[in-house]
């Protein structure tokens, strides 16, 4: 068919949300077709953008335009359920049956039922080979799905219709492989006795919980801080991904004045005050009435992704972002998204026995990384809700938004995810084993020179080392004047060694 325009137009979803005058979260994958040239793209900060030649234009009929978008677009489920809203049913019925078994078809039908929950008057198909709702080279996808033999069709997404991220296979995340960050973090552990270990633990548990309040610049007091730890403790051997646990776990960490009894009720957003009456608003969480769903999906979508063997950095990038996102209490959500991180690697193994990963360290250290991995989803939304604040604060969304936080593309997460993990491995375990080992050695060789009490060796290691190696005259006056200058040059001589802090 002849395009009858000079340069290109738009195609697949661009094409469906021009004529259809829906908006929608930027996809990243854009596709026009041209009456002239080759195929060209343009890929510029993780979006693509496809010219194709006029041998691609697949026509002016919807479903056409739908097969267009699964061969090249690829899969986005919050607009497919935007378009399926307005495709007109009998149109979509007399596709399908023109084309009953081609997998295209076969998958626009599936997904058609799947995101609207409405059944096309389409007979069941009886026989022909099953395909996956996801191709499995292109997404992450659960193992074993069901079979839908009415579709054809093996479900493999990673959720329920009520909440199903969608990750891709991109070259960042082809890296990713799960064996390998398991072995790396043995090969470190085995380099060091168990004793050293266990304190280890400790420490990494402190700095955990620490920078994990820090992001939030709050000062727990010491009981919420012991409280934190105790449910990282328990992370490692219990699901905290049920309601239950989730609610016992928000009352264990928040003021005991913010403790929730269920899911919140109000309509939160986050933002800041710049002014009097004056909001600069950063996100915008579901609305309450929505939230109850979203919650029993994400569940659902956990447990799926936990039979179904996704890989542990995937299934945590999209439980645990997918938390913060959804906002289900009114204080603690942050650091509970940052919690079920540790959990859920920890349900999957991929942190040794009697280990933990200080991922909120490396978050707190690249602050700039972690606030791309919120805002790759938090911004564009802004520009699909409609909403008012009244004086007192209190905001109220207009328009129907379920579905923006029903299908995430969670891609952009899971890839700022696997950073962290990465760096927390290679940096922040081995800089906090390295340091107790040191801290090993630098006291053995203290002792060797003199007997001195625990607590003034650590005194002493500790004032060194924010001193560049050397005790200063008014720290070695106000606590060490019983050592000689031969006994001070020396334990001086042993911190520098221990830490390699030489001029």
């Amino acid at each position: 068919m002849d395009i009858n325009v000079l340069e290109s137009r738009p195609a697949g979803y661009a094409y469906l949300l021009d004529m259809m005058g829906l908006t929608g979260m930027p996809h990243w994958h854009t596709s026009f077709v041209s009456s002239s040239g080759t195929h060209r793209s343009k890929v510029q900060d993780g979006t693509i953008e496809d010219i194709y030649p006029i041998r691609y234009w697949p026509g002016e009929k919807v479903g056409d335009h739908l097969e267009f978008v699964l061969k090249y677009d690829g899969v986005n489920l919050g607009l497919l359920a935007r378009i399926f809203e307005k495709v007109s049913q009998d149109e979509l019925t007399e596709f399908i049956k023109s084309k009953p078994t081609g997998k295209y078809a076969r998958r626009i039908w599936f997904f058609y039922e799947f995101l609207t929950g409405k059944q096309l008057p389409v007979d069941d198909l009886t026989s022909g080979n099953y395909v996956d709702a996801l191709e499995a080279k292109d997404y992450y996808t659960v193992q074993n799905g069901e079979k839908s033999s009415r579709h054809r069709i093996v479900n493999n997404l990673l959720g329920p219709k009520s909440f199903c991220p969608v990750v891709r296979r991109t070259e960042k995340l082809a890296k990713l492989d799960s064996a390998d960050l398991r072995k790396r973090c043995e090969d470190i552990v085995t380099a060091y006795p168990p004793e050293l270990l266990r304190r280890a633990l400790s420490c990494l548990y402190n700095k955990e919980t620490k920078s994990s309040f820090e992001i939030e610049h709050i000062k727990p007091n010491g009981s919420r801080t012991e409280k934190f730890i105790t449910s990282l403790e328990l992370a490692e051997k219990e699901d905290f991904c049920e309601k239950e646990r989730l609610i016992e776990l928000q009352n264990r960490i928040v003021d005991p004045r913010f403790k929730d009894s269920d899911y919140r009720v109000s309509q939160n957003y986050v933002g800041q005050t710049v002014a009097y009456q004056k909001e600069i608003i950063h996100f915008i969480c579901p609305k309450p009435d929505d939230l109850q769903s979203l919650m029993e999906g994400l569940i659902d979508s956990h447990k799926r992704m936990k039979a179904g063997n996704v890989s542990p950095v995937i299934h945590a990038a999209t439980i645990a972002y997918g938390f913060v996102f959804l906002h289900p209490f009114e204080d603690g959500n942050g650091r509970m998204h940052r919690f079920l991180i540790h959990n859920i690697l920890s349900l999957h193994e991929l942190v040794p026995r009697g280990l933990m990963f200080p991922v909120s360290a490396v978050m707190l250290k690249n602050p700039a990384d972690y606030d791309a991995s919120l805002e790759a989803f938090s911004r564009p939304l802004l520009q699909l809700i409609d909403y008012r604040l009244d004086e007192m604060g209190q905001m109220t969304v207009e328009n129907d938004t379920a579905c923006w936080y029903q299908y995430m593309d969670m891609t952009a997460q899971s890839e700022a995810l696997y950073e962290f993990v990465t760096k927390t491995i290679e940096e922040e375990l081995v800089e906090e084993l390295s340091f107790l080992a040191n801290y090993d050695n630098t006291k053995k060789a203290i002792q060797d020179i003199i007997d001195m009490p625990d607590r003034l060796i650590d005194l002493f290691i500790q004032l060194c080392l924010q001193n560049n190696g050397s005790l200063s005259a008014r720290k070695r006056s106000a606590h060490f004047d019983f050592l000689t200058d031969e006994e001070l040059s020396a334990i001086e001589q042993a911190v520098k060694d221990g830490y390699n802090r030489h001029d």
